[in-house]
């Protein structure tokens, strides 16, 4: 797979970012470089190789599910700024103005 200018120019717009003619170059043959590399791993032969979830051995240390009481909702709620219907209201973190992106 060869990365392209326009392949770099898409993703930066998805990611809001601004990139600048110079920094387009960069990143388009870095981003082809670490693509080539990811892609020489499907060139190993992992048939007889065992499934490894987690480096160290493991095991459980999950302790017993038991429901306890928790704080009161009305304690809580003393160092809320705002709240409606009995959750805390908070500013918009995400905007969505732009229609593709």
């Amino acid at each position: 797979m060869v990365v392209t200018e326009e392949d770099i120019k898409h993703v930066a717009k998805l990611a809001k970012l601004e990139i600048t003619e110079d920094e387009l170059g960069k990143f388009t043959e870095q981003m082809d470089k670490i693509i080539a590399m990811v892609e020489q791993l499907s060139e190993l032969d992992t048939e007889d190789v065992p499934v490894t979830t987690h480096g160290m051995a493991t095991s459980s240390v999950m302790r017993e599910d038991k429901a306890v009481p928790g704080t009161d909702r009305d304690k809580l709620f003393e160092n809320v700024k705002r709240h409606e219907n009995g959750l805390v209201k908070v500013p918009a973190m995400i905007d969505n103005s732009e229609g593709d992106a």
